[in-house]
């Protein structure tokens, strides 16, 4: 829009700043704005997440990571304006034409991701109880799903004619069964060896990692944008919403989507326990068993051809994570079994 329309807010803003613009794109939540020294993006968020958001990147650029948007200060050297019941903060636009192929970016998003984890890394105190409590609550609602799965298939099975709905739900019963059987496995492996011990690794997560929030800039270097979710936690908080998104297609072997978990392990390593963790909140299928639930307690409600179509959305979900945990898996004995080989080997050759 032409600045002649008179966007008060954003012009008030900007003063802070001394630009005048000529020209204002609105992109919703960003504008772009067009001034004689360059182009800029004025970004409103929630007044709420402002100081965290803030503290996080300027730890960020502290540590040493610059693979972050950088964010302009005033004239008196703030980094936000508190204007009209939001928040604002101003940096350059980036052009965002990508350099590479487009298969590149989310490994090079990767890459980033596990160089920004490696530099924030930090050991926190996590008390016995409290990894008691998690594992308890957690093995509690696990077993609630499966009390609730058994009771449901034996509804299905009882009926003289069972509806579509009940029908593919028995038809994925064995695989919805194995998926969980897997977390539950890992996750008990996970407390086992974590149970004693007095410490977690965290890391500073992005808290939206999306490749639409990592950006190109003229020269094809990728920065993250996007902190307003920020936060500390184990590192596959941030993995874990974008595969999972990723992985909601029609059923694939998503090859692409193991070689992105290993280019992060490459440069970020999971410890074991992280690993066991990490594949246990994969696999588990969260997701179909709320269609289930749904679906078991207002179906007189509901469309049930929308819930079938939801149901096999779910489990087309459940079967390429799956593929995934499972190449995940055998990379990991491969690996294992390299690191075996070659000790032998050292052993051997010491012995002679």
């Amino acid at each position: 829009m032409n600045v002649m329309e008179n966007d008060h807010t954003t012009l008030n803003v900007l003063r802070n700043y001394a630009i005048h613009p000529y020209y204002i794109e609105d992109h919703g939540k960003i504008k772009k704005i067009y001034a004689q020294s360059g182009a800029y993006a004025l970004k409103k968020i929630d007044p709420h997440h402002g100081m965290d958001f803030i503290r996080h990147v300027q730890f960020l650029f502290q540590k040493g990571f610059n693979r972050v948007v950088p964010i302009f200060p005033t004239g008196d050297g703030r980094y936000a304006i508190y204007e009209n019941r939001g928040l604002y903060y101003l940096m350059p636009w980036l052009v965002n034409d990508e350099k590479e192929n487009r298969d590149e970016r989310p490994l090079q998003m990767f890459r980033e991701l596990a160089r920004m984890h490696t530099l924030t890394a930090k050991e926190l105190e996590v008390s016995s109880e409290e990894r008691e409590e998690h594992f308890e609550k957690t093995i509690k609602q696990w077993e609630k799903d499966e009390e609730f799965l058994n009771g449901f298939i034996e509804v299905c099975e009882n009926e003289w004619y069972m509806s579509p709905f009940q029908l593919n739900f028995c038809l994925y019963y064995n695989s919805i069964r194995q998926a969980m059987g897997f977390a539950k496995e890992k996750f008990k492996n996970w407390y086992e060896k974590t149970k004693e011990e007095k410490k977690a690794r965290m890391v500073l997560l992005h808290g939206h990692l999306s490749t639409e929030h990592f950006l190109y800039d003229e020269k094809g270097y990728g920065y993250f944008t996007n902190f307003e979710k920020a936060r500390f936690g184990s590192p596959f908080h941030d993995l874990l919403p974008f595969m999972s998104r990723h992985l909601r297609v029609r059923p694939k072997q998503s090859e692409e989507c193991v070689e992105w978990v290993n280019t992060y392990l490459t440069y970020f390593p999971m410890k074991e326990e992280e690993r066991l963790l990490f594949l246990s909140y994969l696999a588990y299928p969260t997701g179909l068993l709320k269609t289930v639930e749904t679906f078991h307690m207002e179906k007189n409600k509901l469309d049930e051809r929308k819930f079938v179509q939801k149901l096999q959305r779910h489990y087309w979900h459940l079967k390429n994570t799956e593929y995934v945990a499972i190449r995940l898996e055998e990379i990991e004995r491969q690996k294992q079994a390299a690191e075996a080989k070659k000790q032998s080997e050292q052993e051997g050759a010491q012995s002679d």
